[in-house]
């Protein structure tokens, strides 16, 4: 088993509250995390239909069957049991339960209503660099591969694994959450998000090439944030005195997936694709929203951009600390590299905090501009 970050915030967390919930996408290693991490407690996949029959028809007796807890895998496929849950914490204050499941929204939405308080929430996302290194690949193979769990376990191909994982996703995680009639329309439309990487938002323009209608394109990008498929970067509020833009940036949880839907078959084909950037871009963007979630921090991430397409690609934020990081693909370095980060830092008010650019080289360097950034090496930026 690969020895993930998330562990020992895990662990703590069950220290201090008797239900922990562990969401993240499917097969991002959340049954073989909790697993691992809580041997003794009984498991139970409620994915099993007649095991998910018993927990529906029977609740009560069900949770009978753990006298001192258990793993229940996928609850969210059962969410009558949370009322039940919340009874036997309360009454019990040494039973445990770890919970997971793959549907965000489906699940917060059933805590908000039953264990508000009651329980911790930790998020798994797929593999990031520190817990697989890249070893010699070229950024370009970990763009395509992705970083999902089962790839490296069973050493698949991107080519077999991503077209299978996206067809379960559709048939179940969707189908699940909302009742979408044209599943081919929705395939159309997580492609063209695909093709939207590192953009901003334009909600009537993607209807219209989707050909659905603004508010279904809206409601189709949460069910895709909800299951851990996309993630809306949004701008930075504060305005340093200049106009600032207030539509959300693109991005997915997993680079693999976004080069299955753009329709790679090779990694060779990311060095030559017109959205190589903007992926390498993604990639970056990926690992540092994993750094926050596998430690169960509470930072922040948003980009800045003003009126005039001026941008910093990410803002590192904790607390009153933020640290701006520029993202660029070239593996040589440019000074131009620093010259969105030179305006961010002149304007009134802007925190005159280290600045960082993370390219595609092997090498982080000192600057007097700023510090350059392997990609190897994105640990050395604090935040």
């Amino acid at each position: 088993m690969i020895e993930r970050t998330l562990t020992g915030r895990l662990v703590a967390l069950s220290q201090k509250f008797q239900v922990v919930t562990l969401t993240g996408p499917r097969q991002s290693g959340k049954t073989t995390l909790v697993q691992a991490t809580f041997p003794e407690l009984p498991y139970v996949s409620l994915e099993e239909p007649d095991i998910r029959q018993i927990a529906l028809t029977d609740p009560r007796g069900f949770l009978a069957n753990f006298p001192n807890g258990a793993v229940l895998d996928e609850v969210q496929r059962t969410p009558e049991l949370f009322s039940y849950l919340q009874r036997i914490v309360d009454e019990n204050r040494t039973i445990q339960f770890i919970l997971t499941g793959s549907s965000n929204f489906l699940l917060l939405e059933r805590i908000s209503q039953s264990l508000a308080g009651r329980t911790a929430i930790l998020h798994l996302l797929p593999l990031s660099l520190e817990e697989l290194p890249p070893g010699d690949a070229s950024y370009e193979r970990v763009i395509f591969q992705g970083r999902y769990p089962r790839i490296f376990d069973r050493n698949l191909a991107p080519t077999d694994f991503y077209p299978a994982y996206l067809q379960t996703y559709v048939e179940r995680d969707v189908r699940l959450m909302k009742n979408i009639g044209d599943l081919d329309a929705f395939i159309r439309f997580v492609q063209l998000c695909a093709g939207r990487i590192g953009q901003l938002l334009n909600y009537a323009s993607l209807a219209n090439d989707a050909g659905i209608s603004p508010n279904t394109a809206k409601s189709w990008l949460s069910i895709l944030e909800s299951s851990y498929i996309i993630h809306r970067l949004q701008p930075h509020h504060r305005n340093f005195n200049k106009r600032l833009v207030k539509s959300p940036k693109l991005y997915f949880h997993d680079t693999g997936v976004a080069c299955s839907l753009l329709g790679l078959r090779d990694e060779s084909q990311v060095n030559l694709h017109y959205l190589k950037g903007a992926l390498f871009e993604n990639l970056v963007i990926s690992e540092f929203i994993k750094h926050i979630y596998h430690r169960g921090d509470n930072h922040q991430l948003y980009f800045w951009q003003d009126s005039l397409g001026r941008e910093i690609d990410c803002l590192l934020v904790a607390g009153e600390a933020m640290t701006p990081v520029e993202i660029k693909a070239g593996k040589t370095l440019s000074t131009s590299y620093f010259d969105n980060l030179s305006y961010w830092q002149s304007l009134p008010g802007a925190p005159q905090t280290p600045a960082y650019v993370v390219y595609g080289g092997d090498r982080s360097l000192q600057t007097s501009a700023g510090a350059l950034v392997s990609w190897r090496e994105l640990d050395s930026i604090p935040g």
